[in-house]
């Protein structure tokens, strides 16, 4: 499956601090290192439309997110601290630095994006340039929750549900929850490749589940804390930040993206593209012009 989604890549995984980390990796060695983190309920795959073209220039990494896809899924604790955003960054750091990247160029989707936001803040030496797609800050989206947010991100309510009340839920009604979430969208079903379909299904295990819960439970939680620690300590992210978002989506209707990350982000530009959520997936050819754009 790697080499039909991202042909030329080879398959590496490497044991961090915290977990045991699965990323595919571009054949061009000597290029500016690339790194792309996924969302929910996803894996490195969502990138297959993108990947290869920008493998031409950089040498691009997609990997799996602690709890998702075939990296580890970690036991948890009462305050989901395994799963916190700082954890994953942690642990996407070790990666690259294991790969020769101490510093990198960092593209995220939604809960990628929330990664790549903590891993900036924690790690602003590794981070040349970030491109967020499709999310508002954790704290801001947190803090701004009205009804009409809430009804279109049920699943933030949802998954945080004390253990195990969703992962229960969620079993009962497995083969029907990935189409229900994400063809939910502004765009249905159809910007997923049967193959990278195939992947999502195979790697929606009940492991998976468990530790995605923990992931929002983490966001709701333990996330929160360092975000308002980093607001009350004035820190911000200091490398150039690209923020792109789907017109049709949750975070159009609903926020002021660029307001937003220029309230934590000190150097932010970015513009809504012509799609729903699933922006890589959706409008790959737009994603990688602005894309090659800002990291060039």
């Amino acid at each position: 499956m790697t080499a039909m989604l991202f042909p030329g890549f080879r398959r590496e995984r490497v044991t961090t601090s915290g977990a045991a980390i699965h990323a595919v990796v571009g054949p061009k060695r000597d290029a500016p290192a690339l790194l792309l983190l996924h969302g929910y309920p996803q894996t490195h795959a969502m990138w297959h439309k993108v990947a290869p073209q920008l493998a031409e220039r950089y040498n691009v990494v997609a990997s799996d997110l602690r709890g998702y896809g075939d990296s580890g899924k970690p036991a948890t604790g009462a305050g989901h601290a395994p799963y916190s955003k700082r954890a994953m960054a942690q642990d996407q750091v070790e990666l690259m630095a294991a790969l020769g990247h101490d510093r990198f160029l960092l593209a995220g989707h939604d809960r990628g994006a929330r990664v790549a936001h903590r891993l900036c803040v924690d790690h602003p030496a590794r981070v040349a340039k970030v491109a967020l797609l499709d999310i508002a800050p954790t704290l801001a989206m947190y803090e701004a929750t009205d009804e009409a947010f809430a009804r279109a991100y049920w699943h933030w309510f949802f998954l945080i549900l004390p253990a195990p009340l969703p992962e229960r839920m969620i079993g009962n009604a497995i083969d029907a929850i990935l189409p229900a979430k994400m063809g939910s969208g502004s765009a249905g079903m159809g910007p997923f490749a049967p193959e990278a379909w195939a992947e999502y299904v195979r790697c929606f295990t009940p492991e998976m589940v468990h530790a995605s819960c923990e992931d929002y439970r983490a966001a709701a939680s333990i996330d929160l804390e360092h975000d308002r620690a980093d607001r009350a300590a004035g820190v911000r992210v200091q490398c150039p930040l690209l923020a792109l978002w789907g017109a049709h989506g949750v975070i159009e209707r609903c926020f002021k993206p660029l307001d937003e990350w220029r309230r934590v982000a000190a150097d932010v530009r970015g513009k809504a593209l012509a799609a729903g959520h699933y922006i890589p997936e959706e409008v790959p050819e737009p994603l990688i012009d602005e894309l090659e754009k800002f990291f060039a």
